[in-house]
């Protein structure tokens, strides 16, 4: 049912047919499959979009639309424009409340406005500031008292913007301003629902907040920070009783702990996701966790226990994806196979065989995704070097830097910087000299 103000999306329900809404999203994910994107679309998201809830899908779905109707627009499949539903110029031609905490496309910082705003709408109730603060234009006040639906969707789609500006430009301009939504996520699981549906999804989305704005913390390398929000979400996931919250708490710690050099954690936190993960049905998410735990014992030196776990999480991939993927997988497809493999025969010293794979990260990664394409880049350019290839290694790492006007990653800048002092006691060839002085300028 559409929540009050919302205008239902018929131009998409006449799209549906006479398919049922769980036919017509099995349609939308085997479309998303033929070009190479993961989207994981289920009956309830396309009720809430013929129900008018998402009025612009964010851009993954965007192209899998546009290439199950080729020649319609966003517009003609009944969805509002793109840049009348976000940044700052939509809100203020609509007449719509600047969001003091909304999450777009145009920039992330706070500007005086958003700061008086802020103190506004503080003086609310705690519902109505999670509404606005969210980022989520509902077009109509929040419920005052328990949270209800409009709370949770809120919730759900501030996950969603954060993940899609991260994969576009990195987590250092999003981290301080994704924290607070978090926040107000949990004030509103301490103020009640409104029953137990909305709070199930309500502990989900407040986990899954933590885990993107953990994220977020844990790329731009504020670990210490990441660890405090992945330990908040495995908690929330045990209070909650949910198994798929638990796998992708364990799945992010592990990967913070091999990050962080505690190589035993690592395998510890992927061994008990892959444990909280065999009460779901999704191939691809023991995969990944099979992929930390090789993370982790590569950490550790152990090339025999990393083969192992390697082998498990290939024939896990196989199996394919499947509608039980969580919706936060989307990022794993087979460049993110390849690039953590190349993680692990890095950290075991087998630069050539990190090399290949990383290679092939990037030629089979979509270029809508910059922030994986720089990542993947600066991997192979890591790998070449130590591999003996320094020419390669530098054209591979000045092919990251144009990338870095947009992304915004302590992570990748970190490992050009380790890659500039790699470079640095040996020759000076033309590219490596080229590189080492663009890379001192960044």
């Amino acid at each position: 049912m559409a929540s009050s103000g919302a205008v239902p999306n018929h131009a998409f329900r006449r799209l549906r047919g006479q398919r049922s809404p769980g036919e017509f999203a099995a349609a939308v994910r085997r479309a998303a499959r033929e070009i190479g994107e993961q989207v994981a679309c289920d009956a309830r998201y396309i009720g809430r979009v013929e129900a008018g809830e998402i009025r612009c899908p964010n851009y993954a779905y965007e192209r899998v639309f546009l290439h199950m109707f080729p020649g319609l627009s966003l517009t003609d499949l009944g969805f509002t424009a793109r840049e009348r539903v976000r940044g700052r110029g939509a809100r203020a031609r609509t007449g719509a409340p600047l969001s003091p905490i909304t999450i777009h496309d145009r920039g992330v910082g706070d500007d005086e406005e958003s700061d008086v705003r802020r103190r506004a709408f503080m003086a609310g109730s705690t519902t109505s500031v999670a509404a606005v603060s969210l980022g989520l234009a509902l077009g109509v006040p929040a419920p005052r008292g328990r949270a209800g639906r409009t709370e949770a969707s809120a919730v759900e789609e501030a996950v969603r913007r954060i993940r899609l500006l991260d994969d576009r430009h990195g987590a250092d301009g999003l981290y301080r301003r994704a924290a607070e939504p978090l926040r107000t996520a949990y004030e509103l699981l301490d103020a009640g629902t409104s029953g137990r549906a909305t709070a199930d999804r309500l502990y989900a989305g407040a986990g899954e907040l933590a885990l993107s704005v953990g994220w977020l913390a844990h790329d731009s390398g504020r670990l210490q920070d990441a660890r405090s929000h992945y330990a908040e979400a495995l908690a929330t996931a045990r209070v909650a009783g949910d198994p798929g919250l638990e796998a992708h708490a364990f799945c992010n710690t592990s990967f913070l702990a091999r990050d962080a050099g505690r190589y035993r954690e690592a395998v510890r936190a992927a061994e008990a996701g892959q444990h909280a993960a065999r009460q779901l049905s999704s191939a691809r998410l023991v995969a990944l966790l099979a992929l930390r735990e090789a993370g982790g014992w590569a950490g550790l030196g152990d090339r025999a226990a990393c083969e192992l776990a390697l082998g498990r999480a290939h024939a896990w991939f196989g199996r394919g994806p499947s509608d039980a993927d969580p919706e936060w997988m989307s990022f794993f497809g087979e460049p993110e196979l390849e690039a953590l493999e190349a993680q692990c025969w890095s950290a075991l010293g087998d630069w050539r065989k990190a090399a290949r794979h990383a290679h092939r990260a990037v030629a089979l990664q979509d270029p809508h995704f910059t922030r994986n394409l720089a990542l993947y880049q600066a991997q192979l350019a890591a790998d070449l070097v130590r591999a003996g290839a320094p020419e390669e290694g530098a054209s591979a790492g000045l092919r990251v830097l144009p990338l870095l006007d947009d992304v915004q990653s302590t992570r990748i800048q970190a490992m050009l910087r380790d890659t500039a002092r790699a470079l640095a006691p040996g020759g000076r060839s033309e590219q490596v000299a080229v590189f080492l002085e663009r890379t001192r300028r960044v």
